[in-house]
């Protein structure tokens, strides 16, 4: 019996376990309501842990066949939102978790230099109620490019090298450059995170247990390069020679028994890849001939070619089943505190898992064995889309395949419910104020720096932990690169590109987004494309002009642009 299946059983006999009697009780009794659970002496800490580029159905309470205890327990002793949304991208999405704003309100882009000065990170708002704040791993809030610095947490690990998982040349600790790792030895980059979160957490409980705090994990895993440990590897040397097609019509079977969605399984969408990967003549060139440069039927796709992408997904899945461990090993430490029962602890993807094909780093080497540090391997369209099943499309897409997250949740002390889910929409610029609003944090100053800040546009998600369907938004805003969509309600408009036509999905029937509204529904159509561009230029307005910066920096900045 495999560990993901011992894993969903499990799953599935602690939600049953857990939801006699409780399923209806919202909040648990110690804090009924979100301010309530903040009238005991200690406020919650909490725990933020994000993926990168994992797809929406990776992990086992998703409905994926990765084996992913850590993640199963957490939402079968917490909650599951169904309609969670990323930016589809890795910096916006980290942006809209650290400031709170839309990534466009506050100048996001690799090329668009500083924060605004009015723009505050986490700690600005949690170290002045007494919590300390660490951070290990991706930073990417390139702003603000120091994390004690400019986002004024108390440690930090940051890694910034995004190209080795074995050896990276640029990483720091407390702002202070690190050594370049050798090849030698057994570094792994996702245990390595852990370990130093997991450290920080030590100190905390030595030198600061009376204090709560805010730990914020970012992982790299899966996003490519895929490279991962050879003994995790093997466990799913053969689980993909079924294939995506296949792969993708159980997970979709799962999720559908899991309530998870209602929706038809999209079809593959072959002709839609980023513009910016290599071509099918450079990428076989480079990697072999069992390189796959589209999303194609399995069948269509020689022998050689399916061993070699089914060897690709098991190196993505032993990349996400590996940061699970070490999701694993630092919930222990939290344990090991006396601190689980009153942490909050929230896990999200930056992104849906991507379709990118490029080479960066070290480059790759043929001879190489798939998965090793001198390897350079992406995931590719193919099982990029059964990553994603059910939706259409990839990271950097603003279809649902691009922005759908996992969001699961879980407070012991401060949720009564067990294993139950949300479809309550919701958006990364939702998760600070939330963490705000259980913090104790009140109503927040609109002014920061001396200058006048717009208000946190996102919502606290509290009152939805108690019952699903209580927090509501006038609009969810997407824009990245040429990327459009607005959700209004149930109702979804949404582009390809900056040539691509308007689309309307009714997303209450269609997540999918198979049923094209648009034509059916002009008046709809202008009306959310207007409110599109009124939100579009009012975040430009807020965010104000970039300062200019010199050539070379952003030459240099247009390459961390690419795939990251």
């Amino acid at each position: 019996m495999t560990r993901a299946s011992v894993s969903r059983r499990e799953f599935l006999r602690q939600t049953v376990t857990w939801g006699i009697g409780l399923s209806g009780l919202g909040l648990a009794a110690s804090g009924r309501a979100a301010n309530r659970s903040i009238s005991r002496t200690r406020r919650p800490n909490v725990l933020i842990v994000i993926a990168d580029d994992m797809g929406y159905s990776d992990a086992g309470c998703y409905g994926g066949e990765i084996a992913t205890p850590n993640l199963d327990r957490l939402a079968a002793q917490g909650l599951r939102f169904t309609q969670c949304y990323s930016t589809g991208r890795c910096w916006p999405s980290r942006t809209a978790l650290l400031t709170g704003y839309y990534p466009q309100q506050v100048r996001m882009d690799p090329q668009q230099g500083l924060l605004p000065t009015w723009t505050r990170v986490v700690p600005d708002y949690l170290k002045p109620l007494g919590y300390r704040c660490y951070h290990s791993g991706k930073w990417h809030l390139t702003g603000a490019p120091k994390v004690i610095a400019d986002g004024h947490f108390d440690h930090s690990y940051v890694l910034h090298d995004h190209n080795r998982f074995f050896t990276p040349q640029n990483h720091e600790l407390d702002d202070k450059k690190l050594p370049p790792v050798e090849q030698e030895g057994d570094f792994y980059v996702t245990t390595n995170i852990a370990s130093h979160a997991i450290n920080f957490l030590k100190e905390h409980a030595a030198q600061h247990q009376d204090e709560p705090f805010y730990c914020y994990l970012a992982f790299t895993s899966p996003h490519f390069p895929l490279h991962a440990l050879q003994k995790d590897i093997d466990r799913y040397r053969d689980r993909y020679l079924e294939g995506w097609d296949a792969v993708r019509r159980q997970r979709w079977q799962r999720m559908r028994e899991m309530g998870l969605v209602n929706c038809a399984l999209s079809p593959l969408e072959p002709e839609v890849i980023p513009d910016w990967n290599f071509a099918k003549e450079k990428l076989q060139e480079a990697i072999g001939p069992g390189e796959a440069d589209r999303a194609v039927p399995w069948t269509d796709l020689t022998d050689r070619q399916k061993r070699f992408q089914a060897t690709k997904m098991a190196i993505h899945a032993a990349m996400v089943d590996r940061m699970d461990q070490e999701i694993g090993r630092v919930l222990e430490q939290v344990s090991a505190m006396g601190a689980e029962e009153n942490t909050i602890v929230f896990f999200v993807s930056d992104n849906g898992a991507s379709a990118e094909q490029i080479i960066r780093g070290d480059m790759h080497d043929p001879a190489a064995l798939p998965g090793s540090a001198r390897s350079y391997l992406c995931l590719g369209p193919g099982f990029s889309s059964a990553a994603n099943t059910p939706w259409r499309l990839h990271k950097s897409w603003v279809h649902e395949g691009g922005i759908s997250s996992p969001l699961i949740v879980q407070w012991p002390a401060g949720l009564a419910a067990r294993g139950e889910l949300r479809h309550n929409p919701c958006h990364f610029i939702d998760i600070l104020p939330t963490v705000i609003d259980l913090a104790g944090g009140g109503q927040i100053a609109l002014q920061w720096n001396g200058q006048a800040a717009p208000p946190l546009p996102g919502k606290s998600l509290a009152p939805a932990f108690a019952t699903d369907g209580t927090v509501a938004h006038d609009y969810i805003y997407f824009h990245h690169m040429t990327n459009r969509a607005i959700r209004v309600g149930d109702w979804k408009l949404v582009a390809k590109g900056d040539k691509g036509p308007w689309e309307l999905y009714d997303l209450k029937a269609d997540r999918c987004e198979q049923k094209n509204l648009a034509g059916q529904n002009p008046q709809r159509v202008r009306e959310m494309s207007t409110l599109w561009q009124n939100c579009e230029d009012e975040f430009r307005r807020q965010a104000g002009p970039a300062p200019q910066k010199t050539a070379p920096k952003q030459k240099a900045k247009q390459k961390d642009r690419k795939g990251s």
